[in-house]
């Protein structure tokens, strides 16, 4: 019987010297909680990218429309930090299906998106005017682009 006792003891201390050595954190796990990530980047800002196609020849067309509507509302954005940055990039598709024009507008981070459309609402209707005058222009612009999607995608630095 103080075999079976014996054994029976000497085994629960071999498990939970087991299962303490599994748990103690090592020290390339204690590096990683102190220092942070062991990704070979850092974390920047945030990207929202817009890809346009224009109808043959009317990419002019479609940038005079935007230059009295969107840049004024990106430019009001920025003045609020709303958003850091936009730019808009013009060029050449590759294929029919492909985009020419490319939106990207950066934020300081994916927190920046968080109620978005409440910040942004009153500047576009300051901007751009009531709804159903947005609408009446965003139906115009049918006619000569064709918004091919819309990408978010975090900036990063490699270390």
């Amino acid at each position: 019987m103080k075999t079976k006792i014996f054994i029976i003891a000497l085994l629960s201390l071999v498990i939970a010297g087991l299962c303490s050595a599994q748990t103690s954190p090592s020290t390339t796990n204690t590096s990683r909680i102190a220092g942070g990530s062991n990704a070979p980047y850092t974390e920047g800002p945030v990207w929202v990218l817009t890809m346009i196609k224009t109808k043959a020849g009317l990419s002019d067309d479609y940038l005079k429309s935007i230059s009295g509507t969107v840049k004024p509302v990106y430019d009001e954005e920025k003045k609020q930090k709303i958003i850091l940055d936009y730019k808009i990039l013009n060029g050449d598709a590759t294929t029919p299906q492909d985009f020419s024009i490319l939106i990207m507008v950066q934020y300081s981070n994916m927190a920046a998106l968080d109620s978005l459309r409440d910040k942004m609402d009153p500047i576009i209707e300051k901007v751009m005017g009531p709804e159903d005058q947005r609408r009446a222009t965003a139906v115009k612009r049918l006619d000569i682009r064709e918004i091919l999607g819309t990408k978010t995608m975090r900036e990063i630095t490699l270390k």
